[in-house]
């Protein structure tokens, strides 16, 4: 709609007594006084007014939103149409109705100028003051920067449970366990390795196979073994001599019946088995008469090394002592009868005598003490008893 064709009712605008026609530039006559005092909301309905001034205004005919409600001298502007009208579209100046309602655009009240001359009856309302702290048109960053609150603190972060949690020691070690986990998951899948990227699954087999092989050898080369005794045929039993020899006397008597005297037992040590020598922590000794089932003996042997790869030969002391209740006694009599004077024998030989020996060896690298026994038959007495012994 062209901007002549629209409503000039000037009461709408403001109570203005005057009209002012905006096209052509005449003052339209004067209204006649009514009889009540005239407003603004009245003026718009023209069957509430005076008879007198519609008749004035429009002739005689009912005012209202028709033909005659409009100035009857507005301009006939001729038609235009193609250039003419694309060449004077930039030239023509716009305006809308509802601009003095809205606020928006040019308002037709002074489209031609009529503000300039004479009050339009609007007046806009200032904007209110803007609030403390907020950004004003003159602050060239707010508009691309958030306006900082410096009357409101800074509020903190929002901290989850989860999070709340994770500094707790339980949850620590939570999160050290559940790493420790995933390390060992790629780990055994071979995806990472540990110490490093290199000991890896794979490198880890290699090394346990290697590992075990030098194990071995070490364990093939310094693990001693029980090495193998023997006695000596012909005098398993030998005399004592020495310091040992004066350290327990010789003797047997009847009243009451016992007997005691020291001797060695001449054992052969068979160490071809061992790599490297064998080293006794200690020898312990026992002699039981397999006869009568009495123990008759003790001995001790202290630490001693021992060649590998040979026969070495070692003499354990043994310290004979029994007591009986008399000198009728079986086991007193068979060892008074193989060590008494050989004169007091027709054919001039003694009877031998049967014991049995057990040996508790404690080897230097053995994790326990190891026994072994022999039992040697006809040995001949270590000692022999003066002819006039009892």
């Amino acid at each position: 709609m062209d901007y002549d064709r629209k409503s000039t009712v000037s009461s709408f605008y403001g109570g203005r007594r005057g009209s002012f026609d905006a096209l052509n530039h005449s003052q339209s006559p004067d209204y006649a006084p009514s009889g009540r005092p005239r407003d603004d909301a009245s003026s718009f309905y023209a069957d509430r007014q005076p008879r007198a001034s519609h008749e004035m205004l429009t002739g005689g005919q009912s005012a209202g939103y028709n033909a005659s409600s409009f100035f009857a001298a507005g301009r006939l502007e001729p038609l235009k149409g193609g250039r003419d009208e694309e060449e004077e579209a930039p030239e023509a100046q716009t305006w809308d109705v509802y601009a003095d309602f809205n606020n928006a655009g040019p308002r037709y009240s002074t489209a031609f100028g009529i503000g300039q001359h004479q009050d339009a009856g609007y007046h806009q309302l200032p904007p209110p003051p803007p609030p403390p702290g907020a950004k004003t048109e003159g602050d060239a960053d707010s508009s691309h920067t958030p306006v900082e609150l410096v009357t409101v603190p800074a509020l903190g972060p929002e901290w989850q449970l989860a999070e709340m949690k994770n500094m707790t020691k339980s949850g620590r070690r939570e999160i050290k366990s559940e790493k420790r986990q995933e390390k060992w998951k790629a780990w055994h899948r071979g995806e990472t390795g540990m110490c490093g990227k290199w000991f890896t699954k794979k490198f880890l087999a290699f090394f346990m196979f290697g590992l075990a092989a030098i194990i071995g050898t070490i364990l093939a080369i310094t693990i001693p073994r029980v090495p193998g005794l023997s006695f000596n045929s012909s005098t398993p039993l030998i005399a004592a001599t020495g310091s040992y020899n004066a350290s327990i006397p010789t003797q047997f008597s009847r009243y009451p019946a016992n007997f005691s005297f020291p001797a060695y037992a001449d054992i052969q040590v068979d160490t071809t088995a061992n790599i490297i020598p064998l080293t006794f922590n200690y020898i312990s000794a026992q002699v039981w008469d397999p006869n009568t089932n009495l123990q008759v003996g003790t001995g001790y042997f202290g630490k001693d090394t021992l060649p590998a790869k040979s026969y070495p030969k070692i003499q354990v002391p043994l310290n004979f002592s029994y007591v009986a209740s008399n000198d009728t006694d079986p086991t007193w009599n068979e060892w008074y009868n193989a060590c008494k004077n050989a004169g007091l024998y027709a054919t001039g030989s003694r009877p031998g005598v049967n014991f049995k020996l057990i040996l508790t060896m404690d080897i230097a690298g053995l994790p326990s003490t190891q026994s072994q026994s022999t039992q040697v038959n006809a040995a001949p007495c270590p000692i022999e008893l003066s002819i006039n012994a009892a």
